[in-house]
């Protein structure tokens, strides 16, 4: 039954979290030992993306401008019906109605005179900390400033001594805490601690009219055994008891304050962590993949956001600054002692699911950012956002000290805040990275909104099963889909972001669907070294052409290679069996390649182009390839050169000789420009092929990703071909609630006539790393 208005507020104001790291919030914290009943596990019911609302939508529905935003920190009305978040690249906060939760709204924003920190909301007033000191690190300033969320107008200021944080309010409305953090200046000297002043928190007593609140200041010097003068709270969340925890991220130390006295009442060292089996290698160029095979010890925790699950006990996301992370959460009780810590776990979930962010792995991996806690029905969970891997994990905390993983969930790029309304079912994050490019594909700062549901989780679309060492089989970038002749099995491959590169074996009979298996490209026979004298490559180093020295870099010293394989067709039993792997070049790099590999991964011959085709070589080459009737049949990205239609390439088997048609583009129609090229090629029988036509542009930016099916029957050597568009994936790629992603890469039919799509998540070099295996059934007659 539906609860009149001022119930569901009543309900709403004793059940809305929200905590948000690198300054945030933690409103109305709930659910703790005071909890009336014991959590239950639930497996009937899963969150699952409902919505994705892009800041710039702010600006206009399209996001036509260029213009760089950000979502860092979200906060809820009392009554759950309006997010407000903080946008600090443009010194605003932002109003979103989410009466329907699926269909996200803009209201508004109101300028804050400063750069918003946090936000957190007591009845009907959002709280904003505000940053006022202009690069100032030495006289640092800031603000408190109180909005009237129904007017969407300030209704009162109160002055902060320094640069505030993170911001919490009490469950009895009592309290504002407000972290201090004055932070240092990154350019000065070593960019280290100790630079002056200090950090604090200010203590905001908020009975009665905002006009009537005062101010009182807890000094946090002299604790920590590390920078003791110079104390960088990070984040503070309250409990039930009014008893304030505050991370000191890098002082790696935690302190606790009764918010009534104003008193210290405990702090203790953060800790340090030993990890085993992660991945801590990442250099530019050299060979490398997730190894998972590395170790580190005695990792300062430097933890960044926490929330209490309980009054005796609390969670932090142990992000990491200056020489600290790791990798994981910690369940401390609140006398420091730890009731868990999630190790290795984390960044094994991400290897499992595609989102190992490979460019972080030297530094803090994954980075948890931010915790947050809630209960949803007669459940208590607790939700993990991971900065640098772009994803929200999600544990059910039913069973005493002891976290069980329940899911995972996609996130726009780079998570920062979290929060949880358990009346309303939702869960919203809020991710701050944005980067406009006229162009190129850009990222779009956003909120996601999640809903508890009776229903199964839908991400992953993939995982991995483990190794023999009991590690996932990591994997990202895929590039590539290639049906099994029989059964539910697919192929894909991973592209040049990883050297080493792999064919991985899919099976999509269960859900997620299980990457198995991973076959290694190798080379112990020398092939590519012979092709370079066959093909009479330049001797070398030749900066304008692919020569030999380049060909010799392609194999490593364990005979794995490093090319860039888009494009994976099964080779028939006629010609041995295996794979066909079509090899995009780049000039002065390599050459489009195909490589016959043995079903071992063994490259068993190359083949090339002719000279004069080489010769109008552009970097936007092979991106897919399918044999058929005794004919290999590559797809051109883009028009080479002066050309006008991109290539499709026809290589006879048993001739050896290749001819060309070529394959007429949509044109660019996307308000961020950009361009339109094939990404991969399927073989339908009968002399016909499906194709994937797609923009470069991602988000809002996104107008052009086709199916289109050509027919190769009786045309000749130079024929412009016609095209037959099958489907739009638009809608399938909104129907994800998440950006339309870029890359759609894949495309192949199992033996059943189920058709699949795949993007390529770039090994999250320029996005979040969310992987969609879309099925979209049986769209070819």
């Amino acid at each position: 039954m539906k609860k009149p208005a001022s119930a569901l507020a009543a309900s709403l104001a004793l059940s809305t979290f929200l905590v948000a790291c690198g300054g945030g919030s933690d409103s109305d914290v709930a659910d703790q030992t005071s909890r009336l009943t014991t959590s239950v596990s639930d497996d009937t019911q899963f969150f699952n993306r409902v919505a994705t609302f892009a800041v710039c939508e702010q600006i206009g529905s399209s996001c036509e401008a260029r213009v760089k935003t950000a979502a860092e920190i979200v906060a809820a009305s009392a009554d759950g019906m309006t997010l407000i978040y903080t946008n600090s690249p443009k010194g605003e906060v932002g109003f979103v109605d989410i009466t329907d939760p699926s269909t996200p709204t803009a209201l508004g924003a109101l300028a804050m005179g400063g750069e918003p920190t946090s936000i957190t909301v007591k009845g009907d007033y959002a709280l904003i900390a505000v940053n006022t000191s202009n690069g100032d690190f030495v006289n640092p300033a800031g603000k408190l400033v109180v909005v009237n969320i129904a007017t969407r107008t300030v209704a009162h200021t109160i002055p902060l001594g320094g640069q505030p944080d993170s911001i919490a309010i009490s469950k009895d409305g009592k309290y504002v805490a407000v972290v201090i953090e004055n932070e240092r200046d990154e350019e000065a000297g070593d960019g280290r601690p100790t630079q002056l002043p200090g950090g604090k928190l200010t203590i905001i007593d908020s009975v009665g009219a905002p006009s009537t609140w005062q101010t009182r200041d807890v000094a946090l010097t002299n604790l920590a055994m590390l920078y003791p003068t110079d104390p960088e709270p990070e984040y503070v969340s309250i409990n039930d008891n009014n008893v304030a925890v505050v991370t000191l991220q890098e002082n790696n130390h935690i302190v606790q304050v009764d918010l009534a006295t104003g008193k210290v009442t405990r702090d203790f060292t953060a800790g340090k962590v030993s990890l085993s089996q992660i991945d801590l290698s990442y250099v530019k160029d050299v060979p490398t993949e997730v190894s998972l095979t590395e170790s580190l010890s005695d990792r300062l925790r430097e933890p960044d956001g926490v929330t209490w699950v309980s009054t005796s006990q609390f969670v932090t996301a142990n992000e990491g600054d200056l020489d600290g992370g790791s990798r994981g959460f910690t369940l401390f009780n609140s006398d420091g002692s730890v009731a868990y810590d999630a190790g290795n776990t984390m960044e094994h979930l991400m290897a499992r699911i595609g989102h190992t962010n490979d460019k972080r792995s030297a530094a803090k991996g994954n980075e948890p950012e931010n915790v947050a806690a809630g209960r949803f029905d007669r459940t208590d969970y607790l939700f993990v956002a991971s900065e640098r891997s772009s994803v929200l994990a999600v544990y059910d905390m039913s069973q005493a000290n002891a976290p069980a993983f329940k899911q995972v969930l996609p996130s726009a790029q780079a998570p920062e805040g979290v929060l949880t309304i358990p009346s309303r079912n939702l869960v919203v994050t809020a991710s701050e990275e944005t980067k406009p490019d006229a162009g190129k594909p850009s990222v779009f700062a956003a909120l996601n909104v999640y809903q508890y549901q009776k229903a199964a989780p839908k991400y992953p679309t993939i995982e991995s099963t483990n190794r023999a060492d009991g590690t996932p089989i990591p994997w990202s970038a895929l590039s590539g889909l290639a049906a099994a002749p029989t059964g539910s099995l697919m192929y894909a491959i991973d592209d040049a972001f990883f050297k080493g590169n792999r064919i991985f074996e899919i099976d999509t009979s269960t859900k997620p669907a299980k990457l198995q298996r991973e076959i290694r490209i190798t080379d112990p026979n020398g092939v590519i070294a012979a092709f370079a004298v066959s093909a009479s490559l330049p001797a070398g180093p030749d900066a304008a052409a692919f020569d030999v020295t380049d060909a010799t870099a392609m194999v490593n010293a364990d005979k794995s290679v490093n090319i860039d394989p888009e494009g994976i067709a099964v080779a028939s039993e006629a010609y041995g069996g295996g794979f066909w792997i079509a090899s995009e070049g780049a000039v002065g790099e390599s050459n489009n390649l195909i490589f016959k590999v043995s079903a071992e991964g063994v490259i068993q011959n190359i083949i090339q182009l002719p000279a004069g085709v080489n010769a109008l070589e552009t970097s936007n080459g092979f991106e897919g390839i399918a044999e058929s009737g005794g004919k290999l049949v590559v797809a051109f990205q883009l028009p080479w050169k002066t050309e006008t239609h991109a290539r499709i390439g026809v290589y006879d088997l048993s001739t050896q000789s290749w001819s060309f048609l070529f394959y007429p583009l949509d044109v660019p129609t996307s308000p961020n420009g950009g361009w339109v090229g094939l990404s991969e090629i399927m073989a339908l029988g009968a002399n016909r092929f499906a194709v994937i036509e797609r923009d470069n542009q991602a988000g809002p930016d996104a107008t052009v990703k086709k199916i289109y099916r050509i027919d190769l029957t009786g045309k000749a050597d130079g024929t412009v071909l016609t095209k037959t568009l099958v489907r739009d994936l638009l809608p399938d790629l909104r129907a994800t609630k998440g950006h339309v992603l870029e890359k759609i890469e894949g495309l192949t039919r199992l033996a059943n006539g189920d058709v699949y799509i795949v993007n390529d998540n770039d090994g999250l070099d320029k996005g979040s790393g969310e992987t969609q295996l879309i099925k979209l059934g049986q769209i070819f007659n």
